[in-house]
């Protein structure tokens, strides 16, 4: 069973205008600012917003197709819907919750279970953690028996602990589940840990998509670049020796990469693709980029050292052994392999 959608809809200062395909059992993850139209394609898709153009199938079932006049109504259509802040009903326990999106009389007593949330059948919503009204708002989605999964943003409203652990469980249960699946995220680290395919969405229209992987090493555009953590260093781009682009910053520094560009681009460079020393070493990376320390910042047994507008990620036992602290002034490397070139315009 495979999810198709085909739309154009007038939204606020722009049309979206969004072509978009989910295999069977994969997951593909929207990510882009608020306001680009990613929970605006889950609502065409559950059949709360009819577009101006469009079409949606799931396998051989058209549920939407204006040009034919097929609108199958939402409440026929096999969807499971998890809202952004979960929308449950304050006024109904969590049986009845989960209840309330089962066909009549189907049971549920298995859902409970298999979301660990069997002892709190009788219990109100006011009264459960944030990881807790996850998976009542989850049983609730499957309860439907979905042909279809779409996830709007199901992390945001956990704090940082919880968030960690619930991830990690919606993961499995994405691919247990084997279903066309699409989750809304304005955060690049839950599409990364949930998605088979990541699709960026800008102003209605999906920029690039792609793993992962692809988005990293080959980023289409700016925005994309910055979106999986890039440093953007902007400069002017020109032909270079040895079949290297010389780009020269806007701060008079040059930065060199294996891309070939001319005119306007950005430099992204990655943290883990950057080292840090207290001199410009003699060695492979070609980029050597004098600055202050701003900041220093502990990530798990790293940390994220920002140099001028270069981010590095470091072991702590490297800057132990480097002895940094803010203000101090050191040099950022990395290789000329390492620094992609994406067009500013």
């Amino acid at each position: 069973m495979a999810l198709r959608i085909d739309y154009t809809h007038p939204l606020r200062g722009y049309d979206a205008d969004v072509r978009l395909s989910v295999a069977q059992g994969e997951t593909l993850a929207l990510v882009g600012p608020s306001g680009a139209g990613k929970t605006t394609t889950l609502r065409v898709v559950a059949g709360l917003l009819r577009p101006q153009r469009g079409v949606v199938e799931v396998d051989t079932e058209t549920w939407l197709d204006t040009e034919r006049g097929i609108d199958r109504p939402a409440e026929r259509r096999q969807v499971g819907y998890l809202f952004q802040e979960y929308a449950l009903f304050p006024h109904l326990d969590v049986a009845a919750n989960v209840r309330f999106g089962a066909p009549r009389g189907a049971p549920i007593d298995g859902l409970l279970d298999r979301f660990r949330i069997g002892s709190l059948g009788r219990a109100r919503v006011r009264e459960l953690s944030g990881g807790e009204r996850q998976r009542v708002a989850l049983a609730r989605a499957l309860a439907r028996r979905p042909a279809t999964l779409l996830l709007d943003e199901p992390l945001s409203a956990l704090d940082a602990h919880t968030k960690a652990t619930v991830r990690g469980e919606l993961h499995e249960l994405l691919h247990e589940l084997a279903l066309p699946t699409i989750v809304v995220t304005h955060d690049f680290d839950d599409a990364a840990a949930l998605a088979d395919r990541i699709g960026v969405i800008v102003d209605g229209r999906v920029v690039q998509e792609g793993t992962v992987a692809e988005l990293v090493a080959q980023p289409r555009d700016a925005f994309v670049a910055s979106l999986t953590g890039a440093s953007l260093l902007p400069g002017t781009a020109r032909s270079g020796p040895d079949g290297l682009t010389e780009v020269v910053l806007d701060d008079g520094e040059s930065a060199w990469s294996t891309d070939s560009a001319t005119g306007r681009v950005g430099v992204a460079v990655h943290p883990w693709e950057v080292a840090l020393g207290r001199e410009r070493m003699n060695d492979s990376a070609v980029n050597h980029l004098e600055g202050v320390i701003s900041s220093i910042v502990p990530v798990g047994n790293r940390v994220r050292v920002r140099v001028g507008d270069v981010v590095a990620e470091i072991s702590t036992a490297s800057q132990s052994r480097l002895g940094l602290r803010e203000g101090d002034t050191v040099v950022a490397s990395f290789k000329a392999t390492a620094a992609r070139l994406v067009p500013l315009e």
